[in-house]
């Protein structure tokens, strides 16, 4: 299985630092196959046999005793991200994909939380909330927007880990490579 692995709030701000070549190495150690990183962000495509959530545990666990890194790591399959791409709330591909982004999370907010949070407008930038993700169209960028990863997490109950849809799109095609 080909599996997106992301770090939550790695390399931002020159806080919690890992090289790209260190993560690839870890994850290789690890056993993974196929190894690959996209950007300085903490994304990773992996192949493993192991399910979502034990593979995330073990690459938090191994990132925090080679490194001291304590982050958040989410696991998406390539299934999970094709079915991200096919299903946003735009309904079209966004003007700029930079400024549209993925709040993966780390489970099904509870639906009241979510129900608040589902079409949320602070000033022009918008939210939306679709299981194991919130959609952000920011259309003036993401440095100066109230729809933050941390925000996300006070108002949903859960970790959430953003990308920007270029970055999705790049990490639904390296999941969807298959070796071989």
């Amino acid at each position: 299985m080909r599996y997106a692995v992301l770090l939550r709030g790695v390399n931002v701000g020159g806080r919690n630092k890992i090289a790209m070549a260190d993560l690839r190495r870890i994850l290789t150690e690890l056993g993974y196959a196929d190894v690959r990183t996209h950007l300085q962000s903490g994304n990773a495509v992996v192949s493993s046999e192991l399910p979502p959530d034990r593979l995330a545990a073990e690459i938090g666990a191994a990132l925090k005793k080679q490194t001291g890194l304590a982050c958040a790591v989410l696991v998406r399959t390539g299934a999970e991200l094709t079915a991200v791409l096919d299903r946003h709330p735009l309904g079209q591909e966004p003007d700029n994909g930079s400024r549209y982004f993925v709040a993966f999370l780390s489970e099904v907010p509870d639906p009241a939380a979510a129900a608040k949070v589902d079409g949320l407008e602070s000033g022009p930038d918008r939210a939306w909330v679709q299981g194991q993700e919130a959609f952000l169209w920011c259309p003036n960028g993401a440095a100066d927007t109230k729809l933050t990863n941390t925000s996300l997490e006070k108002r949903l109950g859960v970790t959430a880990t953003a990308r920007n849809w270029n970055t999705v799109r790049k990490l639904a095609e390296l999941t969807a490579d298959q070796p071989g």
